[in-house]
């Protein structure tokens, strides 16, 4: 018997892919594992994003998902997720999984309805590996969630919480609702966490002819998210 090291084996490789997935094939009784690609180019054919993983028995992963540095904060990344989700329902997936290095995006999968399942510790500087798993069942809709800051003018604090009162009270019109509220003790700030069914029906909320936005209340949105359940 001889061991040799080295680097890249290709054959190595190739040997290793066919015994283990027969292996697996055997074990499982799932033999339609297939690989999973979603490229996205702009006009002139330049690759721009993309995806690469695989679906087997039911079972979605994400292996590699890059966003060129001029398109990040577009939501391309969020679109070939989505389309890669689409892809392994119409394989008859009903599950995804993907796993991100703690100074990758984390909170990028948490935003698509991921739920973390557990950590590999020991990543180059001091970093963590998380694991990360979604239903993709029909009945996991994701729910519009988002964190919002209120800071009203010193002068006219009751004025100005008598406006959000009645800003709040359109919440049900759009299927929204304030699932906590938190007010400083002076009553100039407070932090109003709502829920709408989805993003559409928050923008709703916005444009509602009796929601007249008052000048003197500053909003900020603080977080956003998409949460199942």
């Amino acid at each position: 018997m001889t061991l040799t090291v080295g680097g890249e084996d290709k054959e190595l490789s190739a040997r290793l892919d066919r015994e283990l997935t027969a292996f697996n094939q055997a074990a499982t009784g799932a033999s339609d594992e297939a690989e999973l690609s979603v490229r996205a180019t702009d006009d002139d054919g330049e690759i721009i994003g993309g995806l690469t993983g695989w679906t087997w028995g039911g079972l979605g992963g994400v292996s590699m998902l890059w966003v060129r540095d001029d398109q990040r904060g577009t939501g391309l990344g969020t679109k070939l997720m989505r389309a890669a989700e689409d892809e392994a329902r119409r394989r008859g997936c009903d599950r995804m999984i993907v796993s991100s290095f703690s100074f990758q995006a984390p909170p990028f999968y948490r935003r698509l309805g991921y739920v973390e399942t557990g950590r590999s510790e020991g990543i180059p500087g001091g970093n963590v590996d998380v694991h990360f798993s979604k239903s993709l069942e029909p009945s996991a809709t994701a729910a519009f969630q988002l964190a919002v800051l209120l800071d009203y003018p010193a002068d006219a604090p009751a004025d100005a919480q008598a406006y959000e009162e009645k800003a709040l009270s359109l919440l049900p019109r759009h299927g929204g609702r304030l699932e906590r509220r938190l007010r400083t003790a002076d009553g100039l700030s407070e932090v109003h966490l709502l829920r709408f069914p989805s993003e559409d029906a928050y923008r709703a909320y916005l444009a509602d002819p009796d929601r007249t936005p008052d000048g003197r209340v500053t909003a900020r949105v603080l977080e956003v998210t998409e949460v199942y359940g």
